[in-house]
């Protein structure tokens, strides 16, 4: 069995059961040594795929360009592999490198205000120009402003709460085509033949926030969609953005409060650069040959053992933030320092 036609196996046999499978690839992987355990993944799992799926699937998989990416490959996303509820596995279509890239998530309300809207454009084409991949669910209201702004200046990732045949809603078909045009991607944890349903959103919002630096919420209720996208990314550890917004207007609850609860206040993109503006050289690329690991880097080299030492073993002996830990890891891997191999990061030479 190929490694593209295993991880689809695998996927189709855990469905909806995601995380479970990124527990098993993180103790038991990589796929190519899963795979050859049924007994440990029907403990997981007990049903089977049956065999039409696995037969009707892998043509429509490869003829629609998506690439299955497993927990522990070295295209993984560095940053949600932290999570311990990490997706098993990733269908991308477009570009894979966006995968490893400084995100920051924009989300907010499906029946945002107009201000709301111009908001969310003026800001995803703000961070975009920046550099930075602006990642979103694709819904409608602010996700979709969100992955217009970023659109008009750069690009932009989606992720979706349905399999890569079922796109939701209907109506973002052709901003799904537009963004992987435009050089972005569509990211789902879930295999071809699972539809969109209540449950899969809250499960998305945890990959919106997991793979960003950041989140930013432009208008929310009291009881919505981003503020549970907002909580997870500080239980994630992660920077949480909030913008203020009229008394008068209900969607400006949900900010206020996340204000009140200790949110970074955002009113234009200075804040998010106060913030985050170190990354903004990793995100546009650095030219030039690489001068050796940089004062802030030089620390972290300390903290390398032999061979490979994946993300979690680097968080426990540094004792960095997540984010932090990504920013100086992304400038050692620029500097020719160290190399990123399946399942973490080794010194190079």
């Amino acid at each position: 069995m190929d490694g593209q036609h295993a991880r689809l196996s695998l996927a189709l046999r855990f469905h909806t059961a995601s995380p479970v499978l990124g527990r098993l690839l993180r103790e038991h992987g990589p796929v190519e040594h899963l795979i050859r355990q049924p007994e440990l993944i029907a403990r997981a799992v007990p049903a089977t795929v049956p065999r039409r799926e696995l037969a009707q699937w892998p043509a429509f998989v490869a003829s629609e360009g998506w690439r299955l990416i497993a927990f522990g490959d070295a295209d993984y996303p560095p940053l949600l592999a932290t999570l311990p509820d990490a997706p098993g596995m990733l269908f991308v279509q477009g570009d894979t490198e966006l995968l490893q890239a400084p995100q920051l998530a924009l989300v907010g309300a499906r029946g945002a205000s107009p201000d709301g809207l111009r908001s969310a454009r003026q800001l995803g084409s703000d961070l975009a120009a920046m550099g930075f991949v602006v990642t979103s669910g694709l819904a409608l209201g602010i996700d979709a402003a969100a992955h217009e702004g970023a659109l008009h200046s750069g690009r932009t990732l989606a992720v979706m709460a349905s399999g890569p045949d079922t796109l939701y809603p209907a109506r973002h078909k052709a901003l799904a085509r537009r963004i992987v045009a435009g050089g972005g991607a569509l990211v789902t944890e879930y295999p071809p033949g699972v539809p969109p349903a209540r449950a899969h959103f809250p499960l998305r919002n945890r990959i919106i926030s997991g793979l960003s630096l950041g989140t930013v919420v432009v208008e929310a209720a009291l009881r919505s969609g981003s503020l549970i996208t907002a909580r997870l990314a500080a239980e994630q550890g992660r920077a949480v953005f909030a913008v203020p917004g009229s008394v008068h207007n209900p969607l400006s609850r949900g900010c206020h409060q996340l204000l009140r609860d200790g949110a970074l206040w955002l009113e234009s993109i200075d804040d998010v650069l106060e913030e985050f503006g170190q990354f903004t050289t990793l995100a546009a690329g650095v030219g030039g040959e690489p001068a050796g690991p940089a004062p802030r880097t030089e620390g972290l080299l300390a903290h390398f053992g032999s061979g490979v030492n994946n993300l979690d073993e680097l968080l426990a002996r540094s004792g960095l933030p997540v984010a932090e830990l990504s920013s100086q890891l992304a400038q050692l891997e620029i500097d020719g320092v160290v190399v990123r191999l399946a399942g973490g990061y080794a010194r190079s030479g």
